[in-house]
C-alpha cells in the first residue's frame, strides 16, 4: 500500500470523528508501519481481525476481517492462520479462541477490557441461576468466557430479538446489558411476544450516554436527519431513533438512503468515521463518543504484537470452560440459522 492510497480512502474523515486528521503528511507517517505488519503476518503466518470500533487506518490498512461482533465472530470459524492478533478487547479475543483452542490468539491493546463485559463474572450468573432455577439464560457476546460458560445461549446486537423470540422457555435471564434488556423488552411486547425477563444492571459506558435531548436539539437544526442508534442506547434514545440495530445493522441502513441524506450516528465513533470514508456523498453529524478500550489498538502496538508474540497478552482459557462456552456460542449459530 502507497501513502496515496491510504489518504484516498481516508481523507473525508472530518477531524473530530477519531483520534487525528488524516492529512498527507500523516498517512506517510502510517505507511512504514502498515506495511511492516503486513509483511510480519505473512511470516508469522497470522490474521489480524478488527473490530469496527478501531482506528480507520487499522481497518483499511493491515486487517483481514473487520465488522461487529457476530460477524467477527463467524469470521474467526474461517481462520487458516496459526495466529489471530485480534485488534479490539478481550471478551472478543475470548470468542476467537473458543472457536479457534489451537491457534495462538493475541491482544495488543494494553487496555483490554470492556465496561460491559466486566460487569459481570461467573460466579455472578451462578448466584443468578440459584434465584432463577427454571430461567433460561441469555448472555450477550459482550461477556467472558466464564459468563458464556454459565449461560445456555449468546446473543448479539444483530440477533438478540430473533434469538429470544426463538427460546421455547418464557422464563428468561439476559445478561449483562441492562438497557439492551429493556430494549429488548419493549420490541417483544410490539410484537405481541410476551416472555418474562429478568434483567441485570450492566451497561456500555460508551452508549448510557446518549440521551433523548441530544436528539431532539440535533433534530431541531439539521431538517431531514435520520437517527440510527446502537440497542445498547437508552430506550428513550431508541423510541425517538429512525432505526436501531447492530453495526452491521446500521451500515446496511445508511447505505440504503438516498444521497445527502444527514445522519447522526448514536454509537462508538469509529463507525463514524468508517461511514465518511464508505460513503462520502453522505452527510455524518455529531459529536464523538469514543471508546478507550476499543482505541487503545493502535497500528504500533499491532507491530510489536507481530515483532514479538512471545511478549504479547496471548489469550488463555481453561478447557472446561472453553467447551462450556462453546456450547453456549454455537446455540447462538444454531438460533440465528433458523
Amino acid at each position: 500500500m502507497t501513502a496515496q492510497e491510504l489518504f484516498d480512502r481516508l481523507k473525508s474523515v472530518q477531524p473530530g470523528t477519531v483520534l487525528c486528521n488524516y492529512t498527507m503528511e500523516y498517512c506517510k507517517k502510517l505507511i512504514p508501519v502498515i506495511n511492516e505488519i503486513n509483511e510480519l503476518k505473512k511470516e508469522r503466518n497470522a490474521v489480524i481481525l478488527a473490530h469496527s470500533y478501531v482506528a480507520p487506518e487499522i481497518i483499511l490498512g493491515v486487517a483481514d476481517y473487520d465488522g461487529d461482533s457476530f460477524k467477527l465472530s463467524q469470521d474467526a470459524t474461517k481462520v487458516q492462520a496459526d495466529t489471530i492478533v485480534f485488534a479490539a478487547v478481550r471478551f472478543m479475543g475470548e470468542t476467537a479462541k473458543i472457536l479457534n483452542p489451537n491457534k495462538d490468539v493475541l491482544i495488543p491493546g494494553p487496555l483490554s477490557g470492556c465496561s460491559l463485559a466486566d460487569s459481570i463474572t461467573g460466579n455472578d450468573v451462578r448466584e443468578l441461576r440459584k434465584k432463577y432455577p427454571n430461567h433460561t439464560f441469555a448472555c450477550y457476546i459482550n461477556t467472558t468466557a466464564d459468563v458464556k460458560a454459565e449461560c445456555d445461549v449468546c446473543v448479539t446486537s444483530s440477533n438478540v430479538y430473533k434469538i429470544i423470540s426463538s427460546l421455547p422457555n418464557d422464563k428468561i435471564v439476559f445478561v449483562p446489558d441492562q438497557l439492551m434488556g429493556k430494549n429488548l423488552q419493549e420490541a417483544l411486547q410490539q410484537k405481541g411476544i410476551h416472555k418474562e425477563i429478568v434483567l441485570y444492571s450492566g451497561c456500555c459506558y460508551v452508549h448510557e450516554k446518549y440521551d433523548p435531548e441530544l436528539i431532539r436539539f440535533f433534530r431541531e437544526q439539521n431538517p431531514g436527519l435520520r437517527v440510527v442508534s446502537h440497542p445498547e442506547c437508552h430506550p428513550g434514545v431508541a423510541l425517538l431513533s429512525d432505526f436501531v440495530g447492530s453495526t452491521g445493522q446500521m451500515v446496511k441502513y445508511i447505505k440504503d438512503q438516498p444521497e445527502k441524506t444527514p445522519f447522526l450516528l448514536l454509537t462508538e465513533c469509529g463507525l463514524n468515521a468508517r461511514m465518511q470514508y464508505e460513503f462520502p456523498q453522505k452527510s455524518f453529524i455529531g459529536s464523538c463518543s469514543m471508546c478507550k478500550y476499543m482505541k487503545s489498538n493502535s497500528l504500533e502496538n499491532i507491530l510489536e504484537t507481530l515483532r514479538h508474540p512471545e511478549k504479547a497478552a496471548k489469550v488463555e482459557l481453561d478447557t472446561d470452560v472453553m467447551n462450556r462456552a462453546r456450547h453456549c456460542i454455537d446455540e447462538m449459530f444454531r438460533y440465528a440459522a433458523m
